[in-house]
């Protein structure tokens, strides 16, 4: 029995699944809204990957932490238990929080990390998502092992848009580091690029590409012939764009980001860190085993990567287990590792399934713009310091040339509803202050090599129809950058090459654009999203490659209180975390 119609047909009783154990999972009846009840205990934990055991930071044991499961409309109460001697904070990667900012989870910017021994309640509700999240830590890099999957269900009353899976299965891919990752983060921000992972994973499993991969680190997906599977994919990555494929099977996207889509028929997926992607296989190749393998996107010059892919496999069941086939797993063919284009192709063929069920509203016109320049530049190196930047400086990243500065007093979130001074300043610019040739490979614009350093946000009324024009700049080079708007899900309504101007809103697609919550800006070149500033509260925007966020590509914005309750912040909880 699937597991959707399990949920379905346990909602009239207070049920336990068994098979759930590790965590709480309680199903409680409350006027057509469904509570459930999840306890994350964030602990230190052991672990065996290529031939080394070392101490990582998990959710409950877990690498990948526990899957949440919910149904759209349902209640979700998670109370998260730091154990550890750092600060920790859970961000629930895409869920709109709509009212609720409290929850969702950022350091220091909605709230301030739980110390040692502390505890939070987050408690919101699932609304207008169907499809598939994450949640991951929101502090430091603790995300690279403090990450999990959320499974999020049509309302109980609504099918699937497309033909139902035999079976679905949820697919992480995420990167693995041998030494420790907080002393790694450390020597990032003292000497500059950070060291690249020792490997990637697919549910935490490098697999046998690997050469110190262990027999036992390798996920294994049994199929049977003629069946249809849904992968709930999901890049956890913290540094790394990833392209996914199976030998000899095509995959039907039908979901990105918890929002449907047309079906689109593809051999590979690109995800970036922060993407989600939903696809549908068939099992109709002969039997024998397959690889499913996650390979590198790396778009910036000349900067060291992994290149091993991260290999899983797909295994026909009840055939002949002697058959030659079964020796070694037939290998996909991917697009190579710098392959632009492809990456840009694919994300720029996704489209809403914008159905007479599933409706869309894309804004016709727009109140508040925003032209974007976002990129990494170079600041001076520290006395004393070897830095890997160029003319040994130290790397640093910008959005309008501002390096964006958390603070640690109080949360953005907190400063704004106790209208609390000299935590941060409204005045973050609209668009470039001293404009340049932004694709220009030559000597490029010094005024914008060493950006500011500031604690400032962008203000947007309440209803505002919003435009923000991602450009993607070449100081320190070109990279694709995949921008995360919490709070939000927005349209994408174009990508293009050089740089943007308004002759290109001409292209636009107002029709059946995408709704994603991140999006990757190409490597040379533009992407524009839109949406309705319908819910209040200060929300994160930053690059989902946690070495940009740590360099400063991030920003805010506040969305004001429009009229009346339904369109404000509700309080804060009594047990709301202070710095």
């Amino acid at each position: 029995m699937a597991l959707q119609s399990m949920i379905s047909s346990a909602c009239r009783a207070v049920v336990i699944f068994s098979f759930l154990a590790s965590w709480s999972f309680d199903l409680v009846v409350a006027q057509n809204e469904i509570t459930k009840v999840y306890d994350f205990q964030v602990v230190s934990s052991m672990v065996r990957r290529l031939g080394r055991t070392k101490n990582i930071i998990t959710v409950n044991g877990e690498l990948p932490g526990p899957t949440i499961y919910a149904n759209d409309g349902d209640r979700l109460l998670i109370t998260v238990r730091n154990t550890v001697k750092y600060k920790m904070s859970i961000h629930w990667h895409g869920i709109r929080q709509f009212r609720s900012p409290w929850f969702d989870g950022p350091a220091y910017v909605t709230q301030c990390p739980l110390k040692q021994g502390q505890s939070f309640l987050y408690n919101f509700t699932v609304d207008s998502h169907m499809g598939t999240l994450f949640w991951h830590a929101h502090i430091l890099w603790l995300r690279a092992t403090v990450y999990g999957a959320i499974v999020i269900y049509p309302r109980r009353t609504m099918p699937y848009p497309f033909k139902s899976p035999y079976e679905e299965q949820v697919v992480i891919l995420g990167e693995w580091w041998n030494n420790d990752i907080q002393a790694i983060e450390e020597d990032a921000l003292r000497h500059g690029a950070p060291n690249q992972s020792d490997a990637y994973t697919i549910n935490g499993f490098p697999g046998p590409s690997y050469k110190e991969s262990e027999a036992q680190e390798v996920y294994t997906l049994n199929a049977i012939t003629g069946k249809r599977y849904l992968l709930r994919l999901v890049n956890a990555a913290l540094n790394m764009e990833l392209f996914f494929s199976i030998a000899n099977h095509s995959m039907t996207v039908v979901e990105v980001d918890a929002e449907y889509t047309k079906p689109y028929i593809t051999d590979t997926i690109l995800l970036t860190p922060g993407q989600t992607t939903n696809v549908v296989i068939t099992a109709d190749q002969p039997c024998a085993r397959y690889f499913m393998s996650a390979v590198p996107y790396m778009s910036a010059q000349h900067v060291p990567y992994t290149p091993t892919a991260a290999t899983a496999v797909l295994e026909y069941i009840a055939c002949d287990m002697k058959s030659s086939t079964f020796a070694t797993p037939e290998t996909p063919i991917q697009p190579f590792f710098n392959d632009t284009s492809y990456a840009t192709r694919f994300s720029g063929s996704l489209r809403s399934l914008a159905s007479s069920q599933h409706k869309i509203d894309v804004p016709q016109t727009v109140d508040k713009e925003f032209l974007f320049a976002i990129g990494l530049g170079i600041k001076p190196c520290s006395p004393g310091s070897a830095c890997r930047a160029p003319d040994n400086g130290n790397f640093t990243a910008s959005i309008n040339n501002v390096s964006f500065a958390l603070p640690t007093k109080m949360s953005l979130m907190e400063a704004y509803y106790r209208n609390v001074p000299g935590i941060y300043s409204t005045d973050f610019p609209v668009a470039p202050v001293n404009p340049f040739d932004y694709t220009d490979q030559g000597s490029g614009s010094l005024k914008n090599v060493a950006p500011q350093v500031g604690t400032r946000i962008s203000v947007i009324p309440y209803g505002s129809n919003v435009q923000i024009v991602f450009q993607n700049t070449y100081i320190a080079g070109f990279e694709n950058h995949p921008i995360h708007l919490h709070g939000y899900n927005f349209y994408v309504l174009g990508y293009g090459f050089g740089n943007y101007d308004v002759s290109k809103s001409s292209h636009f697609n107002l029709v059946d654009p995408p709704l994603r919550n991140t999006i990757g800006v190409p490597s040379g070149g533009w992407a524009v999203i839109r949406f309705k500033a319908d819910n209040p509260g200060v929300w994160y925007m930053h690059c989902h490659l946690e070495i940009h966020t740590t360099w400063g590509l991030a920003t805010a914005i506040l969305v004001t209180n429009g009229v009346g309750p339904d369109q404000s912040i509700v309080p804060p909880p009594d047990d709301y975390p202070q710095c």
